[in-house]
């Protein structure tokens, strides 16, 4: 038995014998779509004008969500950076009221907290205090 396939224009639903599967590309993308002779006219048509507008146009990209720094705060266990920037006064140390914790003053206060150890997380490359 012998079938008769029949296509279907995709944007107007019309059916002809010059209807047939019709590949485009754009922005790096192939696509496919079943038209007539007379939709991928207009195809074509609307096609070389988004070139033009693309060529005369330049990408807006989306704003990105803010990163962590690289080398990011170490985080302690039982402690904060306001505990450890006490301790350094204590100790006689200068430390700034704010910002980053200098990296002498976490070394010496873990040296002199071994439960504070930084979570692994945090800080892979810092090694234990023994």
């Amino acid at each position: 038995m012998a079938q008769k396939v029949i296509l279907v224009d995709d944007l107007d639903h019309s059916e002809g014998t010059d209807v047939a599967r019709r590949e485009f590309s754009l922005l790096n993308r192939t696509f496919a779509i079943d038209l007539s002779d007379d939709n991928q006219r207009r195809l074509r048509e609307a096609l070389g004008l988004i070139e033009k507008v693309l060529e005369s146009s330049r990408e807006v990209r989306q704003a990105s969500r803010a990163r962590r720094p690289a080398d990011s705060p170490v985080r302690l266990r039982g402690h904060t950076t306001t505990d450890v920037r006490e301790w350094a006064r204590e100790q006689g140390l200068e430390v700034p009221v704010r910002g980053r914790v200098p990296e002498e003053v976490l070394d010496r206060f873990l040296a002199a907290h071994p439960g504070a150890v930084p979570d692994r997380e945090e800080a892979p490359d810092r090694p234990e205090p023994e």
